[in-house]
């Protein structure tokens, strides 16, 4: 087992075009394939890989946290999205964990202003209006421009978000750890400051890890302090946002509506009472799906791992302390 020819498995049940692109970047390198969980601890005590890099099945359901996480686990996992909460904590001595951050910003960006423009635009009003075959012409349109929008959190998610915000010439404001200035920003806060910058906003985009801090970081008294026009569009994690809150404001239009690609529970039952609110967007945690994704985030896996082949540092190691 050397650096010249890494042990490889790829976890996914769709592995084979990853396998076809693997072998012909980095021919020396032995690949196994991973498509059902319930195979992970025979197949690491057989292959004993060097690195896996895994794409969560439809569903999500059994991930093998314990088994990868563990002391038969591979020296690296080499996550295929941007979220690491499914592996809980881990020991950054034993495991190193990269992920692909910003393989979907863009993606998610575009899903966030599409959210804004649905509603700014009322969508749903003119769909009403072509089916009842009625013109009206006092209709108004709402504007982006000059509208202040609030990014919470400023990974590369919430970076892509400013850009395409300062070409509808929006004032943007953010939060992250450090107030420090950034590129596309008008105004960055420490996240602390979040209490004072609700009832500034006109749009809300959420896009923070889940993380111990984060868990619950939005909830009644936020939702109370918005503007009751303000729409929120939350690409984050399922549990960031309280649920409750979240559905309370919506029904009390204490906030005008919100595209929701996450939720605490997924896939959401039928029984929940988001399906039936006309106020926002439902989406089923796909804002940074396109075609082609999970391709482009397994380059960023082979550039990484002709880094370890050559001794360097990984690109886009994550913390298991600050979850990113």
């Amino acid at each position: 087992m050397t650096k010249d020819a890494p042990r490889v498995i790829i976890m996914n049940d769709t592995a084979g075009p990853m396998t076809a692109r693997l072998r012909q970047a980095v021919p020396e390198a032995e690949v196994a394939e991973l498509t059902r969980y319930e195979d992970t601890e025979r197949m690491l005590a057989e292959f004993r890989p060097d690195v896996v890099y895994s794409i969560k099945f439809a569903g999500n359901e059994g991930f093998p946290t314990d088994l990868l996480m563990g002391p038969e686990g591979p020296g690296w996992v080499s996550v295929g999205g941007s979220g690491c909460d499914h592996l809980g904590r881990w020991d950054a001595e034993q495991t190193t964990v990269t992920n692909s951050a910003g393989v979907a910003a863009h993606m998610m960006a575009e899903y966030a202003f599409g959210c804004a423009l649905h509603f700014s635009l009322d969508i749903e009003g003119l769909a009403r209006d072509k089916a009842e075959r009625h013109w009206r012409g006092s209709r108004l349109m709402t504007s982006l421009k000059g509208k202040t929008l609030l990014i919470v959190g400023l990974g590369q998610t919430g970076q892509a978000v400013a850009k395409r915000a300062q070409a509808f010439g929006m004032h943007v404001i953010g939060t992250r750890a450090r107030s420090e200035p950034m590129e596309n920003l008008d105004e960055v806060h420490a996240a602390e400051d979040l209490p004072k910058l609700w009832g500034r906003a006109d749009m809300i985009v959420v896009s923070v890890p889940l993380l111990p801090s984060t868990r619950g970081l939005i909830g009644a008294e936020d939702f109370a302090a918005m503007k009751s026009s303000a729409v929120l569009v939350d690409v984050s994690r399922g549990g960031v946002i309280d649920s409750d809150a979240l559905l309370e404001a919506l029904q009390a239009r204490r906030i005008a509506g919100a595209g929701l690609d996450v939720f605490a529970e997924e896939p959401l039952p039928e029984e929940s009472p988001f399906w039936d609110l006309d106020n926002i967007i439902l989406s089923p945690h796909s804002s940074g799906v396109y075609e082609g994704w999970d391709l482009n985030s397994f380059d960023m896996f082979i550039e990484n791992l002709k880094r370890w082949q050559k001794g360097e540092t990984l690109k886009n190691i994550v913390d298991p302390g600050r979850g990113y």
